[in-house]
């Protein structure tokens, strides 16, 4: 893929783009992952369109979060990519990056098809905030880490502790450092319900079995689903909220089948 580049404001946005023909797929990751992360799965898509993975801000090389920020800073991020590609797009989220995207959706006529992957809401992980916050403004990236994965994904301490030993350790550090800021934004953040009931282009929703009904993800699909009645709701089997890692081939196929069924009755 290649990389590419937008400046928003002063801010420098990096994403990876795979060139192509037709209506292209706008993938946005959420918190402890970045743009590499999901390479695999746009791997797995088929098909000719044009792909373009987000580097969210606070993953290098894109700028840090910055002052203020929040839920429409990411927002309007994204909004700015879409002016940049100068077409409309099918818009693709996950966990954190499937609540941007779908606030987006409610604000541009450029989105044809909305799919997200476990999208949260707040509340979520709000206790583990001050947490978040103590370990980072110590610059203890390590810990930031064993916060996310213990206090909000709830990683056994048997699988944490490989992971520790790991060579995915290293990275994960780098992504923990903005965590703390997106975790507050995403509890500020509180979704106008009309506006987001009013979504017209056919929604997609995706929950890992492993989370059906389950806390954090499962109880926050469900209330993102709530808000969303016109969706259809796709459930993958054997797997949890990582699925870009644990499941990239099949995520990436779940997703090009979603995009080709719909592709005939999309609007506009």
């Amino acid at each position: 893929m290649e990389p590419i580049d937008l400046d928003r404001d002063g801010t420098r946005l990096h994403a990876l783009w795979r060139p192509g023909t037709g209506t292209p797929l706008v993938i946005v990751p959420g918190v402890m992952t970045d743009a590499r992360g999901w390479r695999h799965v746009a791997a797995a898509i088929a098909g000719p369109e044009p792909i373009l993975i987000l580097n969210r801000r606070g993953r290098a090389p894109s700028g840090d979060l910055g002052e203020d920020y929040s839920v429409e800073t990411e927002v309007r991020d994204l909004l700015a990519w879409l002016r940049h590609l100068g077409a409309p797009v099918r818009l693709f989220g996950w966990s954190y990056g499937g609540l941007i995207a779908i606030e987006a959706a409610t604000r541009t006529a450029a989105v044809r098809q909305l799919l997200a992957y476990e999208p949260v809401i707040a509340p979520f992980a709000a206790h583990a905030i001050p947490a978040l916050r103590a370990a980072t403004e110590a610059g203890d990236l390590d810990r930031a880490v064993q916060v996310v994965s213990r206090d909000i994904s709830r990683t056994p301490p048997e699988r944490l502790a490989a992971l520790r030993d790991s060579p995915a350790w290293a990275p994960l550090r780098a992504w923990a450092a903005p965590v703390a800021g997106e975790t507050v934004a995403l509890n500020a953040f509180t979704p106008d319900p009309g506006r987001w009931a009013g979504i017209a282009v056919p929604i997609d929703l995706i929950i890992g079995a492993e989370n059906t009904d389950t806390e954090p993800y499962g109880t926050a699909f469900a209330a993102v689903a709530r808000l969303l009645p016109g969706a259809a709701v796709h459930v993958l089997a054997g797997q949890g909220h990582l699925a870009h890692v644990t499941g990239a081939d099949r995520l990436g196929r779940l997703i090009g089948d979603l995009t080709a069924a719909r592709g005939a009755s999309l609007p506009g």
